[in-house]
């Protein structure tokens, strides 16, 4: 396991402490399920941006053609 030292204005660092506390979490797992989100949220759009770009914006578009004429009935 790592350590990482971060400088944080006084005022977040008392705010993250305030949120840690109100979840009932220690500033050091609040980070780490903070860290965990903001990694899951950079892997999704990596994976989305590699899929979009195999992507056919042709038939894309007609799928989304299709749907629109799907809701307008």
């Amino acid at each position: 396991m790592s350590t990482l030292t971060i400088r944080l204005p006084d005022s977040t660092a008392d705010r993250l402490k305030s949120l840690a506390k109100s979840r009932g979490l220690s500033v050091n797992k609040l980070m780490e399920e903070l860290s965990a989100q903001a990694l899951a949220s950079f892997d999704a759009e990596t994976r989305f941006r590699a899929m979009a770009a195999q992507g056919d914006p042709a038939a894309a578009l007609k799928i989304l053609d299709r749907l629109d004429a799907q809701a307008a009935r």
